[in-house]
């Protein structure tokens, strides 16, 4: 793996903390090794199921959970659910190996910030938990398209009487035609001749007055709107 420290997110930052939860030994013990590998990523717990993830988060508090969809004694979008409930910031990557549009569609909205298939390389899984972990959202290509679609098949009459961006102020508008490009929050701050916190704020504020659960959900709506105007 490479060790350029801008990737690591420097020398001086703490490792990101991370929980593994799948109901199958092996492939958590995988995932353990390619993870044990970076310095700037450190395995704090493990799970089998959803309801003891949801232990875990409330135990150890990672900044990162890695989580299947589908396990017995404990279903993985509940779990994401109520991890994004206990309000700690724990940021949930679903890692399956589920291309049904269905658990993707629901993934999202129970809060999870990425969903990614299980046969991705390791890289991508590492260099996932780095995005997630500074605010951005994971998705794998081959899913990105049907899930644009099923959102776009969710818009509903109210929402085409009356538009929801109404409550957003100009520069949030603005930002939200941003969010739909896929940038960063320093791009979009660069591209405002705003400030990253400033962008984050506004990106808060965003979600809360859409009543949408994360970023991904946010660009999407970004994209649908500008497909639909």
């Amino acid at each position: 793996m490479s060790s350029d420290t801008s990737r690591r997110g420097g020398t001086g930052s703490r490792p990101t903390r991370v929980v593994v939860v799948d109901d199958h030994v092996l492939y958590r013990r995988g995932l353990e090794v390619v993870l044990g590998t970076e310095d700037d990523l450190e395995i704090v717990g493990e799970a089998a199921n959803g309801v003891d993830a949801v232990e875990q988060v409330r135990e150890v508090r990672p900044d990162v959970v890695l989580m299947d969809v589908r396990m017995p004694g404990g279903d993985g979008i509940e779990a994401c659910r109520a991890i994004r409930d206990l309000g700690y910031g724990t940021r949930v990557v679903m890692i399956t190996t589920s291309e049904d549009e269905k658990d993707l569609v629901a993934a999202i909205r129970a809060g999870a910030r990425g969903y990614l298939l299980k046969d991705a390389p390791p890289e991508t899984i590492i260099d996932g938990i780095r995005a997630v972990r500074e605010g951005q959202s994971l998705l794998s290509p081959e899913l990105a398209s049907t899930l644009l679609e099923e959102f776009s098949a969710m818009v509903s009459s109210e929402e085409r009487r009356e538009d929801p961006t109404t409550a957003l102020t100009e520069r949030e508008r603005q930002v939200l035609g941003v969010l739909g490009e896929g940038l960063t929050n320093r791009e979009i701050g660069g591209r405002l001749f705003i400030s990253e916190n400033t962008v984050k704020n506004h990106v808060h504020n965003i979600l809360d007055k859409l009543g949408l659960h994360s970023r991904t959900e946010a660009a999407l709506y970004a994209v649908r709107r500008r497909r639909d105007s």
